[in-house]
């Protein structure tokens, strides 16, 4: 059994082209995504699909029970493989995430999915803390332009500006065919 888990974090509709949070390449992301999973499916690999909800009729996207709330097609997980729910950016706050990572043996996540500069850096941060070692596959994971102080800054800076610190203390960050042909 393996002791690294491939962990796809809010890989779900309402990110995508028709959603209500469209995140930028998306489509791309989720297809890398997909490659990934395929790998540590063949390899025996723990894999968790994270699922995120905002516990509110008022909220601009993920909306319990609405299909932009559930996970895209590309990276469904397969019956027996499980989906963590949370309400917060970092996936394993106020959920079983760690407990079910340490019960398996993990030692090692593997982290994609959206968005770079929230759940993402939010996860990964957290999961290092943790003490997993930890690899981010920054082009399967998608980020969206922001505003601040009226300047908005566009998705592929946004998301650079996230992997950057990642990569420099928390992650090792690498792309998908990079990891893909480390582990093939």
């Amino acid at each position: 059994m393996s002791n690294t888990a491939l962990v796809l974090v809010d890989i779900q509709n309402d990110y995508f082209e028709d959603g209500r949070w469209p995140v930028d390449k998306m489509q791309a992301v989720s297809a890398n995504a997909a490659r990934l999973l395929a790998l540590a499916r063949d390899k025996g690999q723990t894999l968790v699909h994270v699922r995120h909800e905002i516990p509110s009729d008022e909220a601009p996207f993920f909306r319990p029970g609405t299909p932009g709330a559930e996970i895209h097609a590309a990276v469904a997980p397969k019956e027996g493989e499980p989906v963590i729910l949370k309400h917060r950016p970092n996936s394993f706050q106020n959920t079983s995430l760690r407990q079910d990572l340490e019960a398996k043996g993990v030692t090692e996540v593997v982290i994609c999915g959206a968005t770079s500069q929230m759940c993402i850096d939010a996860t990964a941060r957290a999961a290092a803390d943790f003490g997993f070692a930890v690899t981010v596959v920054e082009d399967a994971c998608g980020a969206k332009e922001q505003a601040f102080n009226d300047k908005t800054v566009p998705a592929p800076q946004v998301h650079a500006a996230f992997m950057a610190p990642l990569a420099m203390t928390y992650a090792r960050v690498v792309s998908t065919d990079a990891y893909l042909s480390e582990i093939e």
